[in-house]
């Protein structure tokens, strides 16, 4: 346990060192602070509160930038190490190759909480003090929004993980990293609804349809949070597919867990048969 934690550290550490803390907490801080104020315009006429138009807004946002944070994060975790020649040298330690990845995670799953916790808690505090207040509901929608969204940064990392340990090269792992940035977050959307148009229904059925949508854990994370909450789905324009919708949030939840566990067990089965 103490040779995990002392590889978290050094994470962190290196993370205050590059300003990748700072940088990352900056960049969701200040567009969740524009989402809130610009985004709480149309509250007066549709009747949703600021909370709930910041929580479909800051949804969409994660989407795109915290898988991208978290694998920029761990594309070079292994292979970067190995080609400094520093992997090698922390593997002469008594310290395993497990307790180095479990290190690594621990300390890059914390950086990119502590980013997320102050980036979107500005937006939660700007609403308490200068807007009109949130109820109760809307409060625990904006919790899950901000604990689903570490867990799919979380999901990243791992990831990465196995990017950086399957590739030789730093560049490569680079180039492996955006591609599946761009895969899960923009491309396997496109394809899904290129196809449910061209099928006109005929054999893409709205089940299979929401299965499809499992193999994504970004589409997990926004059916996650724009579907659990009445007031949430109503607004984000998800109700028809809340109503039809044969996964609960318990399941939402379960599935993004296991899309965690699965690439990290396999990252660490991975490093533990690699030749060095």
């Amino acid at each position: 346990m103490r040779a995990i934690v002392t590889v978290a550290m050094k994470e962190i550490q290196d993370g205050l060192r590059n300003r990748w803390i700072i940088a990352a907490t900056a960049v969701l801080a200040a567009l969740a602070l524009a989402l809130a104020f610009l985004g709480s315009a149309p509250t007066g006429t549709v009747g949703a509160s600021e909370m709930t138009v910041t929580v479909v807004s800051l949804a969409s946002l994660t989407i795109f930038f915290i898988p991208l944070i978290a694998l920029l994060l761990s594309f070079d975790a292994i292979v970067g190490e190995r080609e400094r020649g520093s992997l090698l040298l922390l593997l002469s330690y008594p310290i395993s190759r497990g307790q180095v990845l479990a290190g690594k995670f621990v300390g890059h799953i914390l950086i990119l909480a502590a980013a997320t916790v102050m980036g979107y808690g500005a937006a939660g505090v700007a609403i308490t003090f200068l807007g009109e207040g949130s109820d109760a509901e809307a409060w625990r929608s904006f919790g899950a929004l901000i604990g689903s969204s570490v867990l799919l940064g979380g999901i990243f990392l791992a990831i990465g993980y196995l990017i950086s340990i399957v590739v030789r090269e730093r560049a490569t792992a680079a180039g492996l990293a955006v591609a599946t940035w761009l895969v899960f977050v923009l491309l396997y959307d496109l394809a899904l609804l290129g196809w449910l148009v061209a099928d006109q229904g005929k054999h893409l059925t709205a089940q299979t349809f929401q299965i499809f949508l499992l193999l994504n854990p970004a589409d997990v994370y926004r059916m996650f949070n724009l579907t659990g909450v009445p007031e949430v789905r109503q607004f984000s324009g998800m109700a028809g597919l809340a109503d039809e919708a044969a996964f609960s949030p318990e399941m939402l939840l379960a599935v993004l867990a296991l899309w965690l566990i699965v690439p990290l067990v396999a990252a660490a089965a991975l490093f533990g048969r690699k030749e060095l």
